[in-house]
C-alpha cells in the first residue's frame, strides 16, 4: 500500500504536507504510510479513495487499476 499511496500523492502533484492537509493528518503521518511503517485508518482510507478518485482495492493491492 505504501507505494500506491505515494503514487496517488505524486500524481496529484502534492507534497506529503499538502496531501496530509487534504486528509487532516500530519506530514509525518503521510511519511510513515509511505515508508510502510503505518497504515491509514479505515475512515482515512475511504477519504483518500473519495478525494483522489481511486479504489480501496487498488490501494490495498487487490487490483492493478
Amino acid at each position: 500500500m505504501a507505494e500506491r499511496l505515494r503514487e496517488v500523492r505524486t500524481e496529484a502533484g502534492l507534497t506529503q504536507a499538502k496531501f496530509g492537509d487534504a486528509l487532516s493528518v500530519s506530514q509525518d503521518t503521510v511519511s510513515l504510510w509511505e515508508k510502510g511503517r503505518s497504515v491509514p485508518t479505515t475512515e482515512t482510507l475511504a477519504l483518500i479513495c473519495k478525494t483522489f478518485n481511486v479504489s480501496a482495492d487498488y490501494l490495498l493491492g487487490l487490483k492493478d487499476y
